[in-house]
């Protein structure tokens, strides 16, 4: 899905993972902050009924006129429905609590698994011969935290996959099962999926439930999993209740620099994909 107007190729990311408060959209949007603080154009494209990653990014219930669910319902294209939020540089698609009915209202339509497919297929063609100044180099697309038509709308519309990783207790269940989806999708739907990587949340280097989980996470995935960790940080739980990502609220803090670290590993890990 090369970008039609030669400005680079669009990278669509899912975050995702089916267990919930593993730091999914938290990763969504700061990734995306510190992505565009180095110069790339991102789109966020909340696909979450609770619409945290819009809230996070500052946009109010009120201003969500067009939503993602107006997307997957061919109502809206996603250029009508995009955003900018106050990152440079960072624009989203917001979400709010129709998500939820989505499965329901599309339960008759055979290719309901590919609504966001497409609707990324005519954005692609809506900004051809465009300026370069339009075109977006990465989509990070926020899943919902189960296995569900949205989720695998955006596996099926996705290059790769980001899986954030809570340090704790039973981090790896349920992440045997959606590798399996993953590889199910590849071997059906969406043959080019790939896992782009791993990212280790809430870490706490100080405890020993973390480095044991840390250490179970990379024998289990082995290089795919980033070497940058995420630390347990007060701050970047804040930042969403302000409408800020991390980056805005406070650059210095420990997570701030630690997404712009995993920014630079994943636009590095980019580079060797694309040379290869």
């Amino acid at each position: 899905m090369g970008n039609p107007n030669g400005a680079g190729e669009l990278r669509i990311l899912a975050v995702a993972n089916q267990k919930g408060g593993v730091g999914k959209t938290t990763t969504a949007i700061n990734l995306g902050t510190a992505l565009a603080a180095v110069g790339e154009k991102v789109l966020v494209i909340d696909l979450d009924s609770q619409g945290n990653a819009s809230s996070g990014l500052g946009i109010d219930m009120a201003a969500r006129q067009r939503t993602s669910y107006d997307v997957l319902m061919g109502q809206a294209s996603i250029l009508d429905c995009v955003q900018p939020t106050s990152v440079p540089g960072l624009s989203i698609v917001p979400a709010n609590s129709d998500l939820v009915g989505v499965a329901n209202d599309l339960s008759a339509d055979k290719g309901r698994s590919f609504r966001l497919r497409d609707a990324v297929v005519t954005m692609m063609g809506q900004l051809n011969g465009r300026s370069a100044d339009t075109a977006f180099d990465y989509a990070l697309i926020d899943c919902p935290p189960s296995l569900s038509l949205l989720t695998l709308n955006a596996l099926v519309a996705a290059h790769a996959v980001l899986v954030p990783v809570q340090c704790e207790f039973f981090a790896l269940e349920g992440i045997s099962q959606l590798k399996d989806t993953i590889d199910q999708i590849k071997g059906t739907l969406n043959p080019a999926l790939e896992i782009q990587g791993v990212v280790l949340t809430m870490h706490d280097a100080r405890t020993s439930l973390s480095r044991e989980v840390a250490a179970e996470v990379r024998a289990f995935f082995g290089a795919k999993v980033y070497e940058t960790t995420i630390p347990r940080n007060t701050r970047v739980a804040e930042a969403p209740s302000h409408g800020k990502p991390i980056l805005l609220y406070d650059y210095d803090c420990p997570g701030s620099q630690a997404y712009i670290r995993l920014a630079t590993e994943i636009i590095e890990r980019e580079r060797r994909y694309k040379a290869a």
